[in-house]
């Protein structure tokens, strides 16, 4: 992009301070998006005391935690991580949209970066290997996009 103005983010997270709201609910597989999560964020330069953990019951009560900590505004970034397996019923259907809707309002009204390191899947296979150490574990995904997004929008602000 030579001879443009750009704003991108960058993998640092120093100085940052990232909370984070994790799901009880799919517990097993939310531990390891927590635990991708932490070591990402870790090896990307955050600091331990720089970094909050807020437990709810599940995926519907993230977006109230996720607004809640926006408003007391200590934090740069939000991570929610949860997992929401589809079942025989629609139940899946409303919690996977209306979960995702409120993160992004909370996001969109605090002008903060709430990623999204919810996983929606068909079986608990599908989300084992969303979650998995050895291969694409969302947790750490969505804490590199709370940085990066925290990062873009300095620069931007600046």
């Amino acid at each position: 992009m030579a001879g443009f103005r750009t704003a991108a983010g960058t993998a640092d997270a120093r100085d940052l301070r990232i909370a984070i709201v994790a799901s009880h609910f799919n517990e097993v597989i939310v531990n390891k998006l927590l635990d991708g999560a932490l070591e990402t964020l870790l090896r990307m330069g955050a600091e331990r005391p720089d970094i909050s953990v807020t437990w709810v019951p599940g995926a519907w009560e993230l977006p109230l935690a996720a607004q809640a900590i926006a408003k007391v505004g200590r934090c740069d970034a939000i991570v929610a991580l949860g997992a929401v397996i589809r079942g025989g019923t629609p139940h899946f259907d409303y919690i996977c949209s209306e979960c995702a809707a409120g993160l992004a309002r909370v996001s969109l009204d605090f002008s903060l970066p709430v990623a999204f390191g919810v996983l929606t899947c068909d079986s608990d296979e599908q989300a084992a290997a969303r979650a998995d150490s050895d291969g694409e574990n969302k947790g750490s995904e969505a804490a590199i996009a709370a940085v990066e997004m925290t990062q873009a929008l300095r620069r931007l602000d600046s």
